[in-house]
């Protein structure tokens, strides 16, 4: 008999480093805090005389929106400034525009020089605010203050007014004006639509109305210059545009930070922004928050309620910032009328030195709530605990302050304007991995009244969900076959994504190389935000940017485990509608293989840049673009009858772009495979498996180790055969009763598809959590791979990598199948015997 170790505990310098590249997190687990009572409310501004800075130059800006129908008598038209610092749903700035006839509208706003501001325009009386051509939301327009000007906006439409007017297209690409190298990761805005530039600086703005737009190019982290200019749209016609920007050097900023003397003393303080180093996510996040604290700066405390620190900013970026014991709302610094504050700097060439006070945390006369929780014995060692508030909706989850050993605690400053709704979660999974009595995006949470006095919470998180001590598996021995070195023994992470999620990244790589893995595979994706006209690309908030993926290789890199780039699309819905409501036609099918190749390309561009090991391309919802193509009710899909040399050109052109293997991703079925001629040009298939191996809800091992050996021997030894190349096996199987299916039962849907349990997900009350026979079936697989050695490889699918879950996801993090892996795993590999 054999007992796992857990290795939740191990820490190595990596986190260091990660969390020193991401100036972020939960890293500040203070131990020494003194903690103080809270009697009542008593306003302390800081005590220090500091010298006022210099104010910045302004310049007088003149914002004309132009209409495409008049408003109503009762309405008017307001343009809305946003603090990106904050959160579009607070801190904005409303400034009421007069008419100059029935379609035109003006205002003039004073504004720093060199500034960049968001924005849109609004219709006052029922708050209607801008959308697209498409009925889509404008999240905000964009414009760099160069000096006094005037800007004329073509405002679309609104929710209750859609546009049906002409429209065209700006494209172009982003360039390094110093080395002509193209720039990944610039947004790029228009008319109130936005582009993130791929790999190759290309970047799209469709449903654009006709006339003329200004173009801002954005480096959200401010590493290159501004870009601006008018493009005028015609037609039907796409306006090429190229974005040229010059780098930014980095200047040191050194701060100074004096905070008043009620502070939490020794508590982190961060710099929330409108910086990506700043937490800023430029998204419409949670609660309508745009920061998340994990990726902020913080800086060190040096006693007398003094912090200070020196970050590097790229010099000449407008930075709007302030100062913040949470993130951009919750305790974020006030001013003497107790509103959010925010800060701005124009980065100066040669840096500054900057000395500031905070001037108080609170807003209103309610007295600070220190909340404290005891979790429970079973929550693993290294995971942070979060507390998540509640406005209107749950916002961002903030970390909480490590006092003792399964004690935290957090003192809530503002804002406190009304009852304190509020949750705890871990690894600041908010939705997922929450306290059992409040757990679900729906939960009404915990709830405690404002009040003059201060108040001391103090909770107890009794379990949480999915989460129970049940003690390392114990496995029976077995005779494994040692395999070459060139055996891929790996996990395949989620598509799940959060932008704090990158903070538990770390500890995740860490735990995929305890489980004795030398692959891992991350799964990137972009969004499908309309299939009509086809609009894919990354969507800030949705999608990891650049920086996260990237920062994600290099962590696993440092381990030494090769690293696997399988992109993924993400779909409104699901594939399926995706295909069933696409026109299909000769247009839209040139567009999607553009849009693919585009795709396929940058992640290509970047598993190099990174020092990645693979990409893997296709996958199990890409068969209607495939020659002779099906549509999943069976029916063609009319794709076009050369696809198969389009997919021929395109795995040339990601070889010429990605030195390491190219694999493809198909999924496996015991009725036949689709082995397209393309596939020749690959290095190798990722055969996507899951059910297959019994209808029953819950089989014996013998009825498993039959159906195991015959789905090996029948169907995929003919394929290894058929094709002569490696073939690498991923498995998706869920933990529950009915995983070995083919459909999972499901109310009210024909087939659940494997992967619609992974988490953040709504519990499916229907289908009964089986731990167990997820272990089984990872027993009985690898056992069947033991003894055929012409397999190449074995791949667990679905790892939910930023906390440990026993869900009834296929995610092993935690769960008896993953002991499995690492009793198999370790002895493929020689690392046990």
């Amino acid at each position: 008999m054999f007992s796992k170790p857990k290795p939740f505990a191990r820490k190595a310098s990596l986190i260091a480093l990660a969390l020193l590249v991401l100036f972020s997190g939960p890293a500040c687990a203070i131990t020494l805090f003194k903690w103080p009572e809270l009697p009542g409310y008593t306003p302390q501004p800081p005590t220090p005389s500091i010298p006022t800075a210099t104010p910045l130059p302004m310049a007088q800006v003149t914002f004309r929106a132009s209409l495409v129908i008049p408003l109503a008598p009762s309405e008017r038209l307001s343009l809305r400034v946003f603090d990106l610092a904050t959160g579009l749903g607070y801190n904005f700035t409303d400034y009421p525009m007069q008419p100059r006839d029935a379609l035109n509208y003006s205002v003039s706003v004073p504004l720093a020089l060199n500034s960049v501001v968001a924005y849109r325009y609004f219709r006052e009386g029922n708050n209607a605010h801008e959308t697209n051509a498409f009925g889509q939301p404008v999240l905000y327009r964009m414009y760099y203050v160069t000096g006094s000007a005037e800007t004329v906006d073509l405002v679309t439409a609104f929710a209750d007014h859609p546009y049906g007017g002409q429209t065209g297209t700006i494209k172009g690409t982003t360039i390094n004006s110093d080395t002509g190298a193209a720039i990944p990761n610039l947004l790029v805005t228009a008319g109130g639509v936005q582009s993130i530039s791929d790999s190759t600086g290309r970047f799209v703005l469709q449903g654009l109305p006709i006339g003329t737009h200004t173009v801002v190019g954005y480096a959200m982290d401010g590493s290159f210059a501004t870009f601006q200019q008018g493009a005028t749209v015609d037609q039907g016609l796409a306006t090429p545009v190229e974005v040229r920007v010059r780098p930014q050097a980095l200047a040191p900023v050194t701060l100074t930070v004096h905070v008043p003397e009620n502070t939490q003393e020794g508590a982190p303080l961060r710099i929330a922004g409108n910086l990506l180093q700043l937490g800023a996510t430029f998204a419409d996040l949670r609660g309508g928050s745009s920061t998340v604290a994990d990726h902020m700066t913080y800086l060190n405390y040096t006693g007398n309620h003094i912090y200070s620190g020196t970050i590097y900013l790229p010099a000449g970026a407008d930075v709007r910032y302030k100062y913040t014991l949470g993130d951009g709302l919750w305790n974020a610094e006030r001013n003497g009328n107790g509103d959010l504050q925010t800060r701005q700097m124009i980065v100066p060439a040669n840096g500054v030195t900057v000395e500031e006070a905070v001037y108080q945390w609170e807003s209103g006369h309610s007295a600070p709530i220190s909340f404290e929780v005891t979790v429970p014995p079973e929550t693993p060692a290294g995971e942070h605990i979060y507390i998540q508030f509640k406005t209107s909706d749950w916002t961002e989850p903030v970390p909480m302050w490590s006092v003792r050993d399964k004690v935290w605690k957090y003192i809530l400053y503002a804002p406190l304007d009304r009852s304190v709704f509020y949750r705890y979660c871990r690894s600041g999974q908010c939705g997922a991995a929450d306290d059992e009595m409040t757990a679900g995006d729906s939960a009404f949470g915990r709830q405690i009244g404002t009040a003059m006095m201060g108040q001391d919470i103090r909770d107890d998180v009794s379990r949480w969900i999915w989460l129970r001590d049940n003690g390392p598996a114990s496995l029976a021995g077995s005779s494994v076959v040692r395999r070459p070195d060139n055996f891929m023994a790996g996990v395949e992470f989620t598509s799940t994504y959060r932008p704090n999620i990158s903070a538990s990244i770390p500890q995740a790589i860490q735990n995929v190389q305890a489980l004795g893995s030398n692959w891992v595979f991350i799964t990137p994706t972009w969004t499908y935000q309309t299939v009509n006209p086809l609009l894919f690309g990354p969507r800030p908030g949705a999608d990891p940017l650049w920086n996260e993926s990237t920062l994600t290789i290099s962590l696993a890199r440092a381990l030494n485990l090769n690293v696997g780039v399988f992109p993924q699309p993400r779909f409104p819905a699901s594939s399926t509608d995706f295909w069933m409501g696409a026109t299909r036609d000769a247009t839209w099918w040139q567009n999607w293989f553009d849009n693919y190749r585009a795709f396929a390309l940058n992640y290509a561009d970047l598993a190099q840049q990174a020092n990645a090991q693979g990409i893997v391309l296709g996958g199990d919802w890409i068969a209607p673009a495939l020659p002779n193509g099906t549509l999943p009710d069976g029916k063609p899909s009319n794709v076009p009858t050369d696809a198969d040399t389009r997919w021929q050109v395109l795995i040339n052109e990601v070889r010429a772009h990605f030195r390491g293997q190219i694999l493809w991703a198909m999924p496996y079925s015991p009725t036949g495979m689709s082995t397209p001629a393309f596939i020749a040009q690959t290095d190798g298939v990722y055969l996507l498996i899951s059910g297959s191996l019994s209808e029953s809800l819950s089989p014996s091992k013998q009825e498993m180790e039959a159906a195991a050996a015959a789905l090996l021997d029948n169907g995929v030894a003919p394929l290894q055969s058929m094709l002569g190349k490696p073939i690498y096996l991923a498995f998706g199987y869920p933990s529950v009763n009915g995983s070995t299916a083919n459909c999972l039962p499901a109310n009210s849907v024909t087939c659940l598809k494997w992967d619609s349990l992974n988490q953040p997900t709504a519990d499916r009350a229907e289908l009964s959590l089986n731990l167990q026979l997820q272990a089984d079936i990872y027993e009985v697989l690898l056992a069947a791979v033991n003894v055929r050695p012409w397999v190449s490889g074995v791949v667990s699918r679905g790892y939910y990598s930023p906390a440990l879950l026993q869900d009834k996801s296929a995610s092993i993090h935690g769960k008896p199948a993953g002991d499995v892996l690492w009793y198999w795993y370790r002895r493929f590999l020689g690392l046990a015997q």
